[in-house]
């Protein structure tokens, strides 16, 4: 299939727009800036379609371009501009080892932009300064598979929207209400009561039958759930290991605590 009509093509590293994509791709926090995300793979950019997102720019690899359009034509309809790409100026804009060959540029929604509104209707989590980006991913994606469509991520954790926390969470961004860099003392408008996750004190998870909606809070990958915090749960929650393991890994942690509010 040949490249549609409205289909730019870009040969020149120094075209502004690729400066901005190569910045929004590789820059935990260009988005804060920019207001856009580049989503980049199959996977992502289907995500973001089936949830209403309409991307502003849709970037191909100009050589796999025709296969890309072949498989997916739909891909050079939804975007305001299509623009290709030869391959070495694509493999610079990639976060990927290999690159997916296509990828989309999404402007933020204005709802992300004001962090500090939350809506005392939906399951939610609380991160606590968790600081890994693949912990943080997965906590998205493990939250959006149980129905919890609120994350709520407090000061000191890793940016909700930086290119890896987005990979890991496989595009479970697209669904979920996200807010960032709040204060803890701003959860007191948050009308829902909170489960502390806590490795010595509280219910085994497995018998805890919490209220919905709630908030199931989640910490720092050595010193977890802060003082503060801790004083404010209404519930606290532990996991056995019989095993015999000083600890879980949060991710771990949150996908066995936020399926186990189902059972």
């Amino acid at each position: 299939m040949n490249a549609p009509l409205s289909m730019m093509s870009i040969t020149s590293r120094d075209n502004p727009l690729l400066k901005e994509l190569r910045k929004i791709a590789h820059d935990n926090n260009a988005y804060r800036k920019t207001g856009r995300i580049w989503a980049e793979g199959d996977h992502l950019c289907s995500a973001a379609l089936l949830r209403g997102w309409k991307p502003s720019v849709a970037v191909f690899d100009e050589e796999s371009l025709p296969k890309t359009l072949t498989t997916h034509p739909e891909y050079a309809q939804v975007a305001h501009k299509n623009i290709a790409i030869p391959s070495n100026l694509f493999r610079e804009i990639s976060g990927l080892e290999s690159p997916a060959g296509m990828g989309f540029v999404l402007e933020l929604p204005i709802e992300f932009q004001n962090t500090s509104v939350f809506d005392s209707s939906l399951s939610t989590v609380i991160l606590d300064r968790v600081q890994d980006a693949g912990n943080v991913g997965s906590i998205l994606r493990s939250a959006g598979a149980f129905g919890f469509k609120q994350i709520i991520a407090l000061k000191g954790t890793a940016a909700l929207w930086s290119p890896k926390v987005l990979r890991a969470g496989m595009g479970a961004h697209f669904g979920l209400h996200l807010h960032e860099s709040v204060a803890v003392e701003a959860l007191s408008s948050l009308k829902m009561p909170l489960i502390v996750t806590s490795s010595h004190q509280g219910d085994w998870v497995q018998t805890l039958h919490p209220p919905s909606p709630c908030a199931w809070v989640f910490g720092h990958e050595g010193q977890g759930v802060g003082a503060e915090l801790m004083a404010m749960a209404h519930f606290y929650a532990r996991i056995a290991q019989p095993g015999g393991e000083e600890s879980l890994n949060v991710a771990a942690a949150a996908a066995i605590c936020l399926h186990a509010s189902h059972l």
